[in-house]
């Protein structure tokens, strides 16, 4: 039978965990403010309220962390998809509560966005790298590979939807319109953070993305699978 660990072990290990943690959130703040080549460990150390030397007892460096600050927003967004319970909603109704959710969490998290444009400057190096990447998204695929079949056994969806393709270009509505608001809303003159427009962009993803997925008429549907072939 295990011992208890003496309270001065416990300890530690809150404030490893504190320490760690504290170091990671400051990473997220610093690195989707300046990106990672503008980004200083010296500012991420201060704002976590911790010495360098122990920012580097955790963390293998300036990349090492920015790898880890980009498993965590990524973690956090697939971790709240979870919680949507999308199975137990009707599949039209599902697919406009992913598609809410998406623009919502872009809309409050504009770190992600950040840390994401920054990746993709580099190529998705750390991405790569990244031990638990593969596991964090396929559960996701997996769902909505789920939600697509039940959409299309119920005949409210049309059949040979790639779920991965369908995610992408809901992810996609969002990130393009979010990521690029200031200089849309300059060439155009709007001001596209405003409630209204953000309620028309809202409502604007629903019906892209549920016009796509409706049923096509029987010599379309014929048609297009043709030029498949």
């Amino acid at each position: 039978m295990a011992q208890p660990q003496p309270k001065t072990a416990r300890r530690v290990r809150r404030d490893a965990e504190h320490s760690r943690a504290e170091i990671l959130k400051a990473a997220v703040e610093v690195f989707a403010e300046f990106g990672l080549a503008g980004a200083r460990v010296d500012e991420i150390a201060a704002r976590a309220g911790v010495n360098k030397a122990l920012l580097y007892h955790y963390y293998p460096g300036k990349e090492g962390l920015f790898a880890a600050a980009l498993e965590s927003v990524y973690a956090d967004i697939r971790l709240a998809e979870s919680g949507l319970d999308l199975e137990s909603m009707s599949p039209e109704r599902a697919i406009t509560r992913l598609v809410d959710f998406t623009l919502d969490h872009f809309l409050a998290h504009p770190e992600f966005l950040a840390l994401v444009s920054s990746e993709n400057r580099h190529g998705a190096r750390h991405l790569r790298e990244s031990e638990h990447l593969r596991e964090m998204h396929l559960p996701l695929v997996v769902r909505i590979e789920a939600l697509l079949g039940r959409g299309v056994a119920a005949g409210v969806f049309r059949d040979g939807v790639d779920p991965l393709e369908l995610y992408i270009s809901i992810a996609a509505l969002g990130y393009f319109y979010l990521s690029n608001v200031h200089t849309l809303s300059a060439v155009f003159s709007r001001d596209l953070m405003a409630p209204a427009a953000l309620r028309a962009r809202r409502e604007h993803m629903r019906q892209v993305v549920l016009g796509y997925l409706r049923p096509l008429p029987k010599g379309e549907a014929d048609a297009m699978e043709g030029e498949q072939r």
